[in-house]
């Protein structure tokens, strides 16, 4: 079923051993993308296992310009997003990454021991600095605060989609030439992989969805109202043939919709095309509105909700700043006696 997540090595160990951590940049409201991809994924871990955290990553968010009132909403807006997609904050710690400033100062450490060629090698550089023709020293070292996200909290697991795996893989590396130079402190991180397939750009189907998209039709965010889904859907990019199948080389636009389907209503595909059969793609279409209707308006109606109730999610957020800080003061306190500095 495509919204299960993969079964690894890693998903087989006893869960009670295990520290779940990922991050999100505060850039806006989630997407249907981003919420079938990773946060639906992150309510099922955080129901697995018994030590989760989750960071609005601000620190990231600043390697591209903020305008900072947008930036502190953006904040907020993101936490009422987690909270409204299903994130407990009794079952996870979800915190704001720059109120705990253990990662910083890890940051550093860990950046004296990474080398500049194993940065300009990581394809993330690449595209965005190639995007502005240049970039900045921020954005050439965030691999090295990811890799210090995780490390801080001795984090055993991280779900990642399959473009962040070389990010995880210094973090990986950057464990082991810690322990290698100081004595034995970190796990190596291992990624937890969702097989849910990638949901694309209703416009330009060889893309991902993206908030960043020019064109407004091309992504359903999770604040979308019923008639907003509705057209976004009816216009989406098909092709000329009127059966519904499900070949992503082939019929990207209708695979893109079955894909959807599938995962907001918890499908197979093989369900899903099971109920398609005898529609052509208009009507389709309407099935597929339905289904992601039915799946975001409960979402949205608490979002909603949460947004007008700016300081409980600033208290939920200061909970979260202080039970982070708990797990993470000492583990840097140890870095920094192994390192010398006290």
């Amino acid at each position: 079923r495509v919204h299960e997540p993969t079964e690894t090595e890693a998903d087989q160990e006893d869960p009670g051993s295990a520290r779940v951590f990922s991050g999100i940049q505060p850039t806006g409201v989630p997407h249907l993308g981003n919420y079938l991809g990773a946060l639906e994924n992150w309510v099922a871990l955080q129901n697995r296992y018994p030590s989760v955290l989750y960071s609005i990553v601000d620190l990231h968010s600043i390697t591209q310009p903020q305008d900072p009132d947008q930036l502190r909403n953006n904040i907020l807006d993101m936490a009422a997003s987690l909270l409204a997609c299903g994130i407990n904050p009794e079952k996870a710690i979800l915190f704001q990454q720059s109120q705990v400033s253990e990662h910083a100062e890890l940051s550093w450490i860990l950046g004296c021991l990474t080398s500049m060629p194993r940065l300009r090698h990581l394809p993330q550089w690449k595209m965005k600095s190639k995007q502005k023709n240049e970039g900045s020293v921020g954005l050439y070292t965030y691999p090295v605060l990811q890799a210090a996200d995780i490390l801080l909290y001795k984090s055993t697991h991280v779900p990642v989609g399959e473009d962040q795996v070389q990010h995880l893989e210094l973090a990986q590396d950057l464990a082991r030439i810690f322990n290698n130079h100081y004595g034995e402190l970190f796990p190596e991180p291992r990624a937890l992989l969702s097989s849910t397939q990638k949901v694309k750009s209703l416009r330009n189907p060889s893309a991902k969805m993206s908030k960043s998209d020019p064109q407004t039709m091309a992504t359903i965010t999770i604040t979308d109202s019923p008639d907003d889904i509705a057209l976004k859907i009816r216009r989406a990019v098909t092709d000329f043939i009127s059966e519904v199948t499900f070949d992503p080389e082939q019929r990207p636009g209708v695979s893109n919709l079955v894909t959807i389907h599938a995962a907001v209503a918890k499908l197979s595909v093989e369900e899903a095309l099971s109920q398609a059969s005898g529609m052509d793609t208009g009507a389709y279409k309407g099935l597929v509105s339905e289904a992601v209707i039915q799946r975001l308006t409960p979402i949205r109606e608490e979002l909603q909700r949460l947004r007008a109730d700016r300081a409980h999610l600033e208290g939920l957020l200061a909970q979260g700043q202080l039970r982070a800080r708990e797990l993470a003061a000492p583990v840097l306190a140890e870095v920094r006696h192994r390192v010398g500095f006290c």
